[in-house]
């Protein structure tokens, strides 16, 4: 019997250049896969030999493999940047609570995103457009640095063309030839058409933004309870026993990620929690 903490060896069988400076990885989960879990849940990452990382599952979640979209920001997660096909990497979870696909069934459904925070999101946008008839209006806003730095392009493409989903990308900075929008994702915020009194939002991205997001929201009439953003925290154990990721009384991994705005409305404004 594996012991619960043991991560499980599993094979790198693609990897897809997503940025500069992320990937995305797909990893044959084949037998050793209890389940995806839920849509906003993140499987503990081990290279060998150079720690572990937290990295929110990103894929479709009727997938047969697993995939998990990483961007450098540290060793372990360049040591996952840099993995090929047919490297190995250890994996545990999933672990803690995804975003509440069930609440939002007969609702309009609200996705904002911003940089790599439309991986988190990925697995529910999937699942939503995959049971499309259980909600109302669906309408993702996702932001970017540069028109370089958007995430899964055929998958915006192909949401795009769907006639039941509204979409739209801006960047922060322009490049030659881009032709979209221009500025931060929040600026799409205020025209929003949706019933405030039957929407649920999912948003995640930095947590600057996740608060200007909130609040534009709770201008449009949408209460805090029905707003859910995705937290990171330096998760070590991913079980809730080890406190790296203590955010006020909450351990993220263990209480989250993914969190109703009413929880975290007093802590979010408060440097260094």
């Amino acid at each position: 019997m594996r012991p619960p903490l043991a991560p499980v060896p599993l094979r790198v069988r693609a990897c897809r250049q997503e940025t500069a400076e992320a990937v995305t990885l797909v990893l044959a989960a084949g037998e050793e896969r209890t389940g995806f879990g839920q849509p906003g849940q993140f499987n503990m990452l081990a290279p060998l030999g150079i720690g572990e990382a937290a990295i929110s599952l990103s894929g479709p979640p009727t997938s047969p493999d697993l995939e998990h979209t990483v961007r450098s920001v540290g060793a372990v997660s360049e040591a996952l940047r840099r993995m090929r096909p047919g490297d190995w990497v250890g994996v545990r979870g999933p672990y803690g609570f995804g975003w509440p696909i069930d609440l939002a069934r007969g609702q309009d459904v609200v996705l904002v995103a911003g940089g790599i925070g439309l991986a988190p999101l990925r697995p529910a946008i999937e699942m939503v457009l995959d049971e499309r008839a259980a909600f109302g209006r669906v309408l993702l806003l996702y932001g970017a640095r540069t028109p370089a730095d958007r995430l899964f392009l055929a998958d915006l493409e192909r949401w795009r063309s769907r006639p039941d989903v509204d979409v739209a990308v801006s960047v922060d900075y322009a490049e030659p030839g881009w032709q979209g929008r221009v500025g931060f994702v929040t600026a799409m915020l205020p025209q929003l058409r949706v019933d405030p009194a039957r929407t649920v939002a999912f948003a995640c991205g930095p947590e600057v933004m996740m608060r200007a997001v909130a609040t534009a929201l709770q201008a449009r009439g949408i209460r805090k309870s029905a707003i859910f953003l995705s937290m990171e925290r330096n998760m070590k154990c991913g079980v809730g026993t080890c406190g790296h990721c203590q955010f006020g009384p909450y351990l993220v991994c263990r209480d989250g990620p993914v969190f109703a705005y009413d929880r975290l409305a007093d802590l979010l404004p408060v440097r260094e929690i």
